[in-house]
């Protein structure tokens, strides 16, 4: 059967910008896995009648409602006494969870205050969804040919319970033998809008869907067939060909990877070491590094230098370069040591050198671009012989004359046949108030 859910995200936090709803798009994302649609998200505020409005409205929308936030101990905590109005029963204390709250403050050595046994007034009828990590239990509730879930809004309480119970559950109540399967290419070195020209026409809508999600500096590309399980998985793979096809090579790793691990796999492989200089990007190149576990391996060290003052006493930079860098955004440091180009993705844009000497000997590469290219990895322009490195995780500025792709769309540096020469203006993005000139 089609079984069609809505999800329905509660809190004043939310409806004030104060933070991002995450919980909706993992919830939505789990619910392809197991192939039920999602009819659409509502995100209401802590008002009583708004909350009313918004469970009757997807209550008409889906088979299946599943709502985060709201269940906890405090006043404007009002889902479950919402629930229970919209469904026409009345709330009763659950003896089970109440003795378990109860046990958790003793547990703890704190005295409970008295509004936690809130959390455990049920509407009647309820089946719990245990909570392993908070005092508030989850639950379900069938209304009519409907269902109701009611999950905490802290993400690492919610999402335990959505996999060990809730999915599940849910996958039982589908049934049938139809499946979603999704096949997604990560990718640098296009711009969505690019992406989208090249793929136009490789799949016929009743074939399967495309869609693409940018998360600068990638963009993925997703490709998602529905069918029985046997067929779907032969056609996922046939369309999955063509993207790939088109798509090579920009298309740097499949699924749930990320640009960090697959730089970390690559110089795994090639015996390389890694070390950064930074400045603008104030570490962040070197902490997404390493956050891949065992990229002690690789990760030789990193230097952070912001003003100019600094980038000359620690890294060697000469005034000159510091000039250059003002023009185009781009710091450049003497590099020592350094072989060719790197043939690894760019985080932001990564040039290794100098950086190489002060941390302890990082070695580069000696692949040219075109063993890159065959490896499905962006590989970085060379300049010339200069052996030098820049990391900076945003593009760097170029001057109004310049065109901002450069050579290859989505590159985001400046072409060096467009840039002014030293006494033409800078640009205003180069320089600017409390920030460095040099980039």
């Amino acid at each position: 059967m089609t079984l069609r859910a809505a999800v329905l995200s509660t809190g004043d936090e939310l409806t004030t910008g104060r933070i991002v709803d995450t919980n909706a798009s993992w919830i939505a994302d789990k619910l392809f896995e197991i192939g039920v649609e999602l009819a659409g998200v509502l995100t209401v505020g802590d008002h009583h009648d708004r909350l009313v409005w918004a469970w009757r409205r997807a209550l008409e929308l889906a088979d299946v409602v599943i709502s985060t936030g709201g269940i906890g101990p405090t006043a404007d905590d009002l889902t479950s006494e919402v629930v229970a109005e919209v469904v026409g029963v009345p709330l009763v204390e659950d003896a089970e969870q109440a003795a378990r709250i109860r046990q958790l403050f003793a547990a703890l050595g704190r005295e409970m205050p008295a509004n936690n046994l809130k959390q455990a007034l049920l509407p009647r009828g309820a089946i719990v969804i245990p909570n392993a990590l908070g005092t508030a239990p989850g639950y379900r509730l069938a209304h009519g040919a409907k269902h109701l879930v009611v999950l905490p809004g802290v993400p690492r309480e919610m999402k335990p319970m959505m996999e060990e119970t809730v999915l599940p559950w849910l996958a039982r109540l589908r049934g049938g033998d139809q499946v979603y399967l999704a096949r997604v290419f990560q990718t640098f070195g296009l711009t969505e809008s690019g992406l989208d020209e090249m793929v136009a026409g490789a799949i016929d809508p009743s074939e399967g869907r495309v869609s693409f999600r940018a998360s600068f500096p990638e963009v993925s590309v997703r490709v998602v067939v529905h069918g029985r399980p046997d067929e779907a998985r032969a056609r996922l793979d046939a369309l999955a060909a063509r993207i790939r096809a088109r798509i090579g090579p920009y298309v740097y790793g499949e699924g749930a990877v990320t640009m960090e691990e697959v730089v970390g796999r690559l110089l795994r492989e090639r015996h390389l070491t890694v070390a950064l200089a930074e400045s603008c990007t104030g570490g962040l190149v070197a902490h997404r590094l390493t956050n891949v576990p065992g990229s002690s391996a690789y990760a030789r060290g990193a230097l952070v230098a912001y003003a100019n003052s600094a980038k000359q006493e620690h890294r060697g930079a000469r005034r000159r370069h510091a000039g250059e860098a003002g023009r185009d955004g781009v710091l450049r440091a003497r590099g020592g040591g350094g072989r060719g180009d790197a043939p690894l993705p760019a985080l932001g844009h990564a040039r290794l050198g100098e950086a190489a000497r002060l941390a302890g000997g990082a070695r580069l590469d000696q692949a040219p671009r075109a063993r890159a290219a065959a490896d499905g990895v962006a590989a970085l322009p060379a300049e010339g012989r200069r052996r030098s490195v820049t990391a900076t995780s945003r593009a760097p500025a170029c001057p109004p004359a310049a065109r901002p792709w450069g050579r290859r769309e989505g590159r985001r540096w400046c072409d060096s046949a467009s840039r002014p020469s030293p006494s033409a203006p800078r640009s205003p993005r180069a320089g600017g108030t409390g920030r460095s000139t040099a980039r």
